[in-house]
């Protein structure tokens, strides 16, 4: 793949910069001793760095596949603009501070989190006491438990938002929004005779065999999309679902 690589950049006189080229290793099988080369004619155009992690299409993704690094990363720049908010509003209310966090901060902690999904509980924690934090800003709620909080500001927690996120993007993938195949990544259960419980797209239970994979979007969204009643599932609109 590197070689075909060259030789299109020798075809079109467009070359790689190989200090800006890495490599990451991902798997079981990962042999951290192996070097990659770009080579020419005749020459090496150089050896590509071994990377542990990387910024892709504004996702941190590690040769573990974890989210952790990219939660904390998050994290950190969503606290940094709650600050930003807190030196530069001098008066505060919900109404205000839920019109912030919704344009300013919320979105950094969603982004593409349909990937990154976190599962473990100190990264569920981590997102939500960014939420925390911007709740206990208004003055008077500070005191107050946090599920009274999100109650007087009409926002909901940050966990039930990316499982409704998942759940509009199953509907998107079996509706066909997605014009892709998605009986690969979403199979419907095949049943041997009449479904008596649940809906007529209900997905195949898979087995995995790590717990990283279990985490990933075609399995996590199993049990909770079968869950669902059949005139949710079977909505004429994603607006409706």
């Amino acid at each position: 793949d590197l070689d075909q690589l060259v030789e299109w950049t020798q075809q079109w006189q467009l070359s790689f910069n190989t200090e800006k080229c890495k490599v990451m290793l991902m798997g079981g099988n990962r042999n951290g001793e192996a070097k990659y080369k770009m080579e020419g004619v005749n020459k090496v155009i150089g050896t590509l760095q071994v990377t542990t992690e990387e910024k892709d299409l504004g996702v941190w993704i590690t040769n573990t596949l974890k989210p952790s690094n990219h939660i904390a990363h998050i994290v950190q720049r969503a606290n940094q603009t709650l600050g930003l908010i807190r030196r530069t509003f001098t008066y505060m209310d919900c109404r205000l501070m839920k019109q912030l966090f919704t344009s300013l901060v919320r979105p950094q902690l969603e982004y593409a989190n349909v990937v990154w999904h976190p599962c473990l509980k100190k990264d569920i924690e981590s997102l939500e006491k960014v939420q925390h934090r911007a709740t206990r800003m208004v003055p008077g709620l500070a005191k107050l438990p946090y599920e009274e909080r999100l109650k007087r500001m009409d926002l909901p927690s940050l966990t039930y938002r990316r499982t409704r996120g998942d759940a509009i993007e199953v509907y998107k993938y079996l509706h066909g929004i997605y014009q892709v195949d998605s009986t690969t990544m979403l199979p419907l259960e095949i049943s041997a005779g009449m479904k008596t419980r649940g809906h007529t797209l209900k997905l195949e239970k898979r087995r995995c065999r790590t717990q990283l994979r279990s985490n990933f979007f075609g399995f996590r969204v199993v049990d909770m999309w079968n869950s669902l009643p059949d005139s949710v599932v079977t909505a004429t609109s994603t607006n409706i679902f």
